[in-house]
C-alpha cells in the first residue's frame, strides 16, 4: 500500500476493502503503534460486518490515546484524523511562541503575566497528556442485548467509555458451581445413607443370643464332672469296727 492510497482511505474509510484489510493488518503487525492504520482497519471490519470488530475495538482504544477521536471516527462515515491532531499542534506552537514584554510595567503586573503564562503552558501539555481523553466511567448497563459475534452498534448520542466498551464485548459464563455442589452433596448423603442401612442390615443377621457369665461357668462345672469319682472311693460293706 502506497502513500497515496493510504491518504485515499483517510479521507474515505468507507471505501475499504478486503483487500486494504490485509494490507492494513501487515502495517499493524510491523508498526503496533500506528492509530490511524487501527483506525482504518476496525472501519473496515465493522463495514465488512466481520466478527472480529469487537476484539479490535479494544485493541484500538487501547493502542489509542484519544479515544473521543475513535468514537467520532467509528459513528461517522468521513473523519479525517489529520484536522485534530493539527489543531493541537498549532495551539501548542501558539502557546509557546508567547513573549512577555517587560519593559516599562511594574513587578505585580509582571508577575501576573509570568502566573498566565504558566497556567497557559500547563493547558498546553494537559492538552497533549493522554490520560486527558480518557473519559469519566459512568455506571451505566447496556440496555440492548448483544448478539454474539456481530460488531456493536454506537450512535452519535452514545458517549460510552472504553471501559463500557469492554464490559459490553464480554459474555457472562454461566454459574452452575452452585447446582454442582448441591448435586454432590445430594449424592454424599445417599451414599451415608446407604453405608448405615448395611450396617445396619448386617448387624441384624449376624445377631446371636449370648451366654451369660453365671451359664458360663456352669456349663464349664458340669463338663469338667470326673466320671470316674464314684468308682475311687471305697464301700462301707468292706469297712468293720475294727477298722
Amino acid at each position: 500500500m502506497n502513500t497515496q492510497k493510504y491518504i485515499s482511505l483517510l479521507a474515505q474509510p468507507q471505501q475499504i476493502s478486503k483487500e486494504d484489510l490485509s494490507n492494513l493488518g501487515s502495517i499493524i503487525t510491523k508498526y503496533p503503534f500506528f492509530q490511524s492504520a487501527r483506525a482504518l482497519q476496525l472501519k473496515g471490519l465493522k463495514n465488512e460486518n466481520s466478527f472480529l470488530y469487537n476484539e479490535a475495538l479494544k485493541k484500538t482504544a487501547a493502542y489509542t490515546t484519544d479515544r473521543d477521536v475513535l468514537f467520532d471516527y467509528i459513528t461517522s462515515d468521513v473523519f479525517l484524523q489529520n484536522e485534530i491532531s493539527e489543531q493541537i499542534l498549532q495551539n501548542s506552537e501558539a502557546i509557546k511562541r508567547m513573549e512577555v514584554i517587560s519593559e516599562n510595567i511594574s513587578e505585580k503586573i509582571s508577575a501576573e503575566i509570568d502566573q498566565q503564562l504558566k497556567a497557559e503552558i500547563k493547558k498546553a501539555e494537559a492538552i497533549l497528556h493522554p490520560k486527558l481523553f480518557e473519559r469519566k466511567e459512568e455506571k451505566k448497563e447496556a440496555e440492548n442485548t448483544l448478539n454474539v459475534n456481530e460488531p456493536l452498534s454506537f450512535h452519535k448520542n452514545e458517549t460510552h467509555s472504553f471501559s463500557e466498551w469492554l464490559k459490553l464485548t464480554k459474555a457472562t459464563p454461566i454459574d452452575r458451581s452452585e447446582d454442582e455442589n448441591t448435586f454432590a452433596s445430594e449424592n454424599a448423603n445417599q451414599d451415608v445413607a446407604r453405608k448405615f442401612e448395611l450396617i445396619e442390615r448386617f448387624i441384624q443377621e449376624k445377631k446371636r443370643p449370648v451366654a451369660s457369665l453365671e451359664d458360663s461357668k456352669k456349663d464349664s462345672q458340669e463338663k469338667n464332672i470326673n466320671l470316674a469319682d464314684p468308682y475311687t472311693k471305697p464301700s462301707e460293706s468292706f469297712m468293720t469296727e475294727t477298722l
